[in-house]
C-alpha cells in the first residue's frame, strides 16, 4: 500500500498553476497509478486541508533527439486539486 507521500511526488509551480492558485487549485506531479481518491485523501492527510475536486491529466513524454541518438522524456500524472471555500490555502505554495 502506498502512503501519502508516495502519492504526492512534487508540486507542479509555473505561471498557469499560479493562475489557480487564485481559484484554491493546486497542481501536483502524482504517481502514475494513484485514483482520485487517493490523491484526495493524500492531499488532506498531507497539508490539513479539505478536498472538493480533483482533475487528474496523463502527460505522455516527449521525443528528444540529440544527433542520431533518440531518447523518450517520462510520462507522467498531473493532477489538480481545487479546495472547498471554506478550507485555508496550503502554506507552501503561499509564498510564491
Amino acid at each position: 500500500m502506498m502512503t501519502p507521500y508516495d502519492i504526492i511526488k512534487k508540486p507542479v509551480v509555473s505561471e498557469r498553476s499560479m493562475d489557480y492558485m487564485a481559484d484554491k487549485k493546486y497542481t501536483f506531479i502524482v504517481d502514475m497509478r494513484a485514483n482520485k481518491t487517493e490523491i484526495k485523501k493524500a492531499v488532506e492527510t498531507i497539508f490539513g486541508v479539505k478536498v472538493d475536486k480533483v482533475n487528474t491529466v496523463r502527460v505522455i513524454g516527449k521525443y528528444k533527439r540529440m544527433g542520431a541518438h533518440v531518447g523518450k522524456r517520462p510520462d507522467r500524472k498531473k493532477a489538480i486539486v481545487k479546495l472547498t471555500p471554506e478550507s485555508k490555502g496550503i502554506e507552501f505554495f503561499e509564498g510564491m
